[in-house]
């Protein structure tokens, strides 16, 4: 076969095979910690947090066009936050919106949105990400989805996305994965939760931990499967519907059963009762930005350490600060030190970092005194 028509044989292939690349962007969330720039009428995800010019779901929509069709890309959200996703990314059609009527965690949305691929395209292979991480290196990112879709094309497995640690962390969970592996793909030996600062300092010794980042790769047969063989009563309820999926009676079915499915993650639900799971060492950045102290590691600093987002600023004697403030305004600080700056509508937050995990339950507090937040 001539260099010519081979290179034309493999550029057709694919093309093909792109045909069947699908994701789930997962774009649900409220972003508490991120309060008060992140609310539940306009969560983080729609926001432009690190001064990109581009808002986190545009980035993730973008980032995950390089490899998949975007008319491949499902946005997984709830119903309220239809009109945001359609104004921020303007190529998506209305079809590509799933939208969830209530609040069930993560594994009924992606049992859901996996049913309406499959019966669309029953080759299908798909990635479930997070629309509000940051990932600096997307040409590795999309060097590690494609070494997972290859893989799960081929076999039977439930693909995730592992962060090597840097330190310690006791906000993220940790995917434990055979040593003994030399190989790129290595099975995973068990999930473990949050752990204390001790036992994260354990695992990091150990030397074969790495975070769980939500980031998951798997042909739809095989999630399905999954779903049928350890969760028999949620594959039930959704695929009940199946008849309506990708059809004008799919929204009458989804509000009325919806509601009924359980409230478990994908995590539980299925990765950690199935033994055909794997784990790829990321080789790229990444930063979930949870928090107000995450965004602060991705800014760009002052020579005192201060990380100024839109604001201008003038800081005497203080360091380690996070500022955000509209755009322009004028920011003046004195004796500050590692504390969050955020002025944004009618609310001013001036909190110190290291108790950047208690505003959640802040908010609940202003929530009840004042019937707002």
């Amino acid at each position: 076969m001539s260099q010519e028509r081979n290179r034309k044989v493999q550029n057709d292939k694919r093309i093909y095979m792109n045909k069947n690349y699908y994701a789930i962007l997962m774009a649900g969330g409220i972003g508490t910690r991120f309060w008060p720039v992140s609310t539940p009428d306009f969560p983080k995800q729609f926001h432009d947090m690190l001064g990109t010019g581009d808002t986190l779901i545009q980035k993730t929509f973008q980032r995950l066009s390089r490899l998949i069709p975007k008319e491949n890309i499902f946005i997984l959200t709830n119903e309220r936050y239809n009109d945001l996703v359609l104004e921020q990314l303007p190529e998506v059609e209305q079809r590509q919106v799933v939208l969830e009527p209530a609040m069930r965690n993560t594994a009924p949305c992606i049992l859901y949105a996996a049913l309406k691929i499959q019966k669309e395209n029953n080759d299908a292979v798909m990635i479930v990400a997070p629309s509000d991480h940051w990932i600096e290196d997307e040409v590795a990112f999309t060097k590690n989805v494609q070494t997972a879709f290859d893989y799960c094309s081929e076999n039977d497995a439930l693909m995730t996305l592992g962060i090597q640690p840097t330190f310690p962390n006791t906000g993220y969970g940790y995917i434990e994965y055979n040593k003994a592996s030399t190989d790129e793909i290595k099975s995973v030996h068990q999930f473990k939760e949050k752990p204390i600062y001790e036992v994260a300092k354990q695992y990091i010794r150990q030397g074969n931990f790495l975070w769980n980042a939500g980031i998951f790769m798997w042909s739809v047969a095989s999630v399905i499967k999954a779903f049928q063989k350890n969760q028999p009563e949620l594959y039930q309820l959704f695929e009940s519907g199946l008849d309506t999926y990708n059809t004008d009676l799919e929204d009458n079915f989804i509000r009325d059963n919806y509601p009924k499915a359980e409230n478990i993650s994908v995590d539980y639900a299925i990765m950690e009762k199935s033994d055909n799971v794997f784990v790829i060492g990321a080789e790229f950045d990444w930063n979930d930005l949870g928090t107000w102290g995450s965004l602060y590691d991705k800014l760009d600093k002052d020579s005192h350490n201060n990380a100024i987002s839109n604001a201008r600023s003038l800081a005497e004697n203080a360091e380690g600060n996070i500022i955000r403030a509209p755009k322009d305004k004028l920011v003046v600080i004195d004796g500050l030190k590692d504390y969050i700056i955020v002025d944004h509508d009618k609310t001013l937050l001036i909190y110190p970092k290291d108790k950047e995990q208690d505003i959640k339950q802040i908010q609940q507090r202003i929530k009840k005194k004042y019937g707002t937040n």
